[in-house]
């Protein structure tokens, strides 16, 4: 629904370019009422934990690592040259199977379920230790009606080059002991590039760097832009959710279709009404 009221449909196949702007329209556009989803069938998948990766093989292998499973995500405080967990969740029947050998990359299979953050529990998180289950018990980290994560955290992500993925990540690692202190743990996973204007991984296979933080915001805003700085060469994109503090000149360099966005705002609410302080700052100024 666009400012004046009106209603308009968007899809793949008779609006292109428009659709393709509006799927990550970050509140601008109007207000979405109705969605239609392509889906695929049902299909089970499995998880294994593994401890301790150390950074060397990550280093080497890291391409190997990530096509372990369907789905990898790496875990790490950033301390002590290693990556404490890797999750590798694989789909049942697609293709070989992930099969689960003590050790994976000089990290050791997990012998119970585990959490991201070494401190909590695994009773939030979903089941391991390759029981199957359907996608949406698996895929998620932590189970539906459970509290995800710590629960009280802030949080930080960015978006970079999958080429690049080695040297920002340890990029980061160099950082350490200013990063730690601050830390509930952090996610490493890579994603497919799409088409949709303002998304994060626009045209560009990438890897996503994500930090959970303790709850203070002014220490956490301190060391943002010492990490922002050391992924500057990359050209990292912040998810749009989270927290960050790139300068918006910078943010907006990082988008070539915002210009067609911003034109495209214009005629669908041209008088701002869905207009915030942070679209302000970030993308209209």
């Amino acid at each position: 629904m666009t400012a004046a009221g009106e209603l308009v449909k968007l899809s793949r196949q008779s609006n292109g370019d428009t659709f393709r702007a509006a799927v990550v329209g970050l509140g601008a556009l109007g207000v979405i009422t109705r969605i239609t989803l392509d889906i695929q069938p049902t299909y089970q998948v499995r998880q294994y934990v593994y401890e301790n990766l150390p950074l060397s093989q990550m280093q080497a292998h890291f391409d190997a690592i990530q096509a372990a499973g369907y789905s990898v995500s790496l875990f790490t405080d950033w301390q002590k040259q290693r990556l404490n967990e890797v999750w590798i969740k694989s789909r049942v029947g697609d293709g070989a199977p992930f099969a689960a050998q003590p050790e994976f990359f000089g990290a050791t299979l997990a012998k119970r379920n585990l959490h991201p953050i070494a401190e909590l529990s695994a009773e939030n998180c979903t089941d391991q230790m390759g029981v199957p289950g359907p996608w949406y018990e698996r895929l998620p980290h932590f189970r539906m009606g459970f509290t995800p994560s710590a629960g009280k955290e802030l949080q930080t992500e960015y978006l970079l080059p999958r080429r690049n993925a080695v040297d920002a990540i340890l990029a980061v690692e160099r950082l350490r002991d200013q990063i730690t202190p601050h830390l509930m743990i952090s996610e490493i996973r890579t994603i497919a590039a799409d088409d949709l204007w303002m998304s994060t991984v626009y045209q560009r296979p990438s890897i996503a760097i994500h930090f959970t933080w303790k709850q203070d915001w002014p220490a956490v805003r301190r060391v943002l832009p010492l990490i922002e700085k050391e992924l500057s060469p990359f050209q990292p994109r912040p998810h749009w959710g989270k927290l960050f503090t790139v300068p918006p000149a910078e943010l907006r360099s990082r988008y070539a279709r915002l210009p067609e966005f911003r034109q495209l705002a214009a005629k669908y609410d041209p008088k701002g009404k869905f207009r915030n302080d942070f679209l302000d700052t970030n993308l209209f100024s």
